[in-house]
């Protein structure tokens, strides 16, 4: 048979005629695109809406940006598209981890004292220290093994007053450390020992529960997963992530360490700005704050 003759006997595609048809093929074309836009979002590149002005003036408030899944942790999908629910996704090799001084954009841990979020969130703050660093906070200068982590190019100190009870709110619970005097921590490296005793558990509890284990105590002993320990092996290495605006930032001395395999990626541009805290109802107003000066702005 001829080239010609093959393509003659092939079957033309069948073009939608009834209502139910075209339903068919709307749906399979919806679906093959989600799909499409869930691989692309997982292993490649994302797009990210940076929600508070903890990051300015590197990125700001309704900056939409592109985010590199590539570098640390391409996965299959983590959320369902327009929904926000997590989905079982599976890591895969990124080309290297985080290092001190990226912009990192991660899966929220939750708040000090909870062992998972009430939300699935993603974060973006900077990476000032990874695991096995010693990093210590005095009078606003971050120190990290014994050198001073400046403040980037575009961050700043915005001019707002330390809560009165910030020693009650950071993290760890009973350390006494606040925004601007925090530490000195190490930050956990897989295989690091934590010897356990009365007078730490509950500076450990929040941690060893988010790497999957139940902690209590018998009146005596301190029990992980119901047997008595003296000490705990890490099993996971992590990184501490600050916002670029010190002073109005919610980050790891409030809440924690970020899990490395947390990190999603790094922001590479912005592509889109504008207040997204107006609605859609006031369409044209909400184009009169679009950011020009914003659009094509490289992340550093």
């Amino acid at each position: 048979m001829s080239v010609l003759e093959k393509f003659k006997s092939k079957k033309p595609k069948k073009i939608p005629v009834t209502p139910m048809e075209h339903a068919v093929s709307w749906t399979k074309t919806i679906v093959g695109a989600v799909l499409m836009v869930m691989v692309i979002n997982g292993l490649l590149v994302a797009s990210f809406v940076v929600p508070t002005g903890s990051m300015e003036n590197t990125v700001a408030t309704g900056d939409f940006v592109f985010v590199n899944r590539l570098i640390f942790a391409p996965s299959t999908p983590q959320v369902f598209p327009f929904l926000n629910e997590p989905l079982p996704f599976l890591r895969l090799p990124g080309w290297r981890t985080p290092r001190q001084g990226d912009v990192i954009v991660f899966i929220f841990p939750g708040m000090r004292d909870q062992a998972e979020p009430d939300n699935f969130e993603y974060y973006l703050k900077r990476c000032v220290a990874t695991a096995g660093d010693t990093l210590v906070i005095r009078d606003t200068k971050v120190i990290v093994n014994g050198t001073e982590f400046v403040l980037p190019e575009h961050g700043k100190f915005e001019n707002t007053p330390m809560n009165p009870g910030d020693h009650y709110q950071t993290f760890p619970v009973g350390k006494g450390n606040t925004r601007d005097n925090f530490g000195p921590i190490r930050i956990p490296k897989k295989g690091d020992v934590v010897q356990l005793n009365a007078g730490n558990r509950l500076e450990w509890d929040t941690f060893i529960r988010r790497e999957g284990h139940s902690v209590g105590s018998d009146g005596t002993s301190i029990l992980i997963d119901s047997k008595p320990v003296t000490s705990y092996t890490i099993e996971r290495d992590y990184c501490f992530g600050m916002g670029d605006n010190r002073n109005n930032s919610l980050d790891s001395r409030y809440w924690g360490f970020v899990p490395v395999e947390n990190v999603v990626g790094t922001p590479m541009m912005v592509y889109w700005s504008w207040d997204t805290g107006l609605g859609m109802g006031d369409f044209f107003k909400k184009l009169g704050t679009i950011r020009w000066s914003r659009l094509g702005t490289i992340i550093r």
